[in-house]
């Protein structure tokens, strides 16, 4: 109950920073050259720029059928801090303002990817996201185990399509990809759900642990082992997960066997299917 509690207290204000995050990028980086973030943001922002409407609010209007679908999709806990991530981000996009930070255009457009990346990173990372097409990749990888940032990456894509086909201006259009590639890597970066390692436990407590990590949706193999030094015989658990489970992993083995051994490897990479499947 306490974790909870710590853990509730520290998402708060890292959505809430990784919202102002992706304020300052869109206000002081992006929109002072009118270049795009990809995704519904950028799709709110070419709104904006053809029709002059407020893009915080046009944010927050695409982004309510998006949130509905991925209720449906995620689950209750992923949409909720996503629909606080997206409120905090309107309120930043209305109180930070729109200044020119950078003159040269290549500048803001680079600085500005990596600062909104990261903000939607932080977002992700804390299990929420900071919403548009965050969301959909987010559905995407919880069926194929892709990384966020290139799908994000990938559907933005199309975005830059429209705005060429829209103003036939390649220029921007081009500086606009720099900036999602940006955003796209940084958030590769921090949220690391995609990366994999193999976790290798040697323990004396077998049973115990065998019954605690079934519980999560990841295959483990027992080994039998002796040590060369002493000829004890041990159990060698192996599971492969990705990086970003690795801290609850070990916590959970500590608690359980503190004596056992760990040893984690990354991973380039999994033929077969990486997810346990439920018992029928």
């Amino acid at each position: 109950m306490q974790a909870t509690k710590r853990r509730y207290l520290l998402t708060i204000p890292t959505m809430t920073i990784g919202a102002l995050l992706v304020a300052i990028g869109f206000n002081m980086f992006l929109i002072p050259h009118q270049l795009l973030s990809g995704g519904l943001s950028g799709i709110s922002m070419m709104i904006s720029y053809i029709t002059g409407g407020n893009v915080a609010w046009l944010y927050l209007l695409l982004n309510i059928p998006v949130l509905v679908w991925g209720w449906f999709m995620l689950g209750r806990r992923f949409v909720i801090w996503s629909i606080y991530s997206v409120a905090a981000a309107t309120f930043f996009l209305r109180v930070v303002p729109v200044i020119h930070t950078a003159d040269d255009i290549l500048l803001g457009a680079v600085f500005g990817g990596v600062i909104v990346g990261f903000g939607s990173g932080l977002a992700l990372r804390y299990g929420g996201s900071s919403g548009g097409f965050d969301v959909v990749a987010s559905i995407v990888t919880k069926r194929r185990d892709l990384p966020v940032g290139m799908i994000i990456f990938l559907l933005n894509a199309g975005v830059i399509a429209i705005l060429i086909f829209f103003t036939k201006n390649w220029d921007l259009a081009l500086y606009s990809l720099i900036a999602i590639f940006s955003a796209g890597k940084v958030v590769d970066l921090i949220h690391v759900r995609h990366i994999k390692v193999t976790v290798f436990i040697i323990t004396t407590k077998t049973e115990e642990l065998r019954q605690k990590l079934l519980s999560h949706p990841r295959g483990i193999t027992i080994i039998k082992t002796r040590g060369a030094y002493s000829s004890a015989e041990r159990d060698m658990l192996m599971t492969v997960r990705t990086k970003f489970e690795v801290a609850d992993l070990c916590k959970t083995i500590i608690t359980i066997d503190p004596h056992a051994f760990i040893n984690i490897v990354e991973t380039v990479g999994v033929v077969g299917d990486f997810r346990r499947p439920n018992p029928s």
